[in-house]
């Protein structure tokens, strides 16, 4: 946070001093009339940094950055069988395993997961051994959180950046492989990557507009699309296409695209509600 000007000169006698208090009783001043609560700007700074070089530099902290956690909203079809097992699982934690261990079991098993599904193109099997990877996933990226909130070991800031940034990292690696393998088309494959950006980019938006951070939409959240990828990745190993309309498509590709469909319909319909909500919220009299 850059600092005033008066903190960047140097101080070279009296003078300038004396300018330095008519500045700050005019804006004290003019703060009282307009009746916001004013601080003289050296008073903000700690003790040691009033009486450092004035050709120091100027660094930005994050500790003068006041964050406050988001309220979490878990609406999804699995959300109470699934507080419960994550809750029970934290329990059962052995004290050497720690969230940032989780969190790496989780990025790796969406890594593994890319790497089966592109060894599919040359042993079909793969596409069932990615379903354990898939589960591996939920299991680190799910009890992560909810092992930092057992503990009260709680880092909001470090928790949700790092745990977001990597979900975006797995998202790439898991359809590269997959487009790899063949079983799904470049543009679908592009297609679904765009659909999880702008829902991740809405999501993020939200969360620090609006103070609450909404994990699932229409009781759907990243559990139940793990589910789903795990039911087809299984369906297709035995049927990689489907017929329709007397034509032969690839089971993904039909997949992807109703994903494509869906993430757009919700991506739309949620910026217009958060719109509407931040309008009224922010209304202008």
């Amino acid at each position: 946070m850059i600092g005033s000007v008066s903190e960047i000169l140097p101080v070279k006698g009296e003078p300038l001093k004396v300018e330095r208090a008519k500045d700050s009783a005019k804006s004290q001043a003019t703060s009282e009339r307009a009746g916001v609560l004013w601080t003289p700007a050296e008073s903000l700074e700690p003790e040691a940094e009033r009486k450092a070089p004035a050709s120091r530099k100027i660094e930005f902290t994050g500790d003068r950055h006041e964050f406050k956690d988001a309220r979490r909203v878990q609406e999804s079809l699995c959300a109470p069988l699934e507080r419960k097992v994550l809750r029970w699982l934290a329990a059962r934690m052995p004290d050497w395993v720690t969230p940032d261990h989780l969190t790496v079991v989780g990025l790796a098993g969406q890594l593994c997961a890319g790497v089966c599904f592109a060894l599919a193109r040359w042993f079909p099997v793969s596409l069932v051994i990615v379903d354990l990877f898939i589960a591996l996933n939920w299991f680190g990226d799910s009890l992560d959180g909810t092992l930092a909130r057992y503990r009260n070991k709680l880092r909001p800031r470090y928790g949700f950046y790092v745990d977001h940034i990597i979900d975006t990292y797995g998202a790439l690696f898991l359809l590269a492989g997959l487009t790899v393998s063949g079983y799904i088309s470049e543009r679908v494959a592009v297609g679904m990557l765009i659909g999880f950006l702008l829902l991740s980019v809405n999501v993020y938006l939200s969360t620090y507009t609006m103070g609450t951070f909404r994990l699932s939409f229409w009781k759907f959240s990243p559990t139940e699309m793990r589910i789903l990828l795990a039911i087809g990745s299984g369906y297709a190993w035995f049927h990689p296409y489907v017929h329709l309309l007397g034509r032969r498509y690839l089971f993904f590709d039909v997949g992807g695209i109703g994903g494509i469909i869906g993430m757009a319909v919700i991506f739309v319909a949620s910026t217009i509600q958060n719109t509407i909500s931040l309008y009224r919220a922010e209304r202008i009299r």
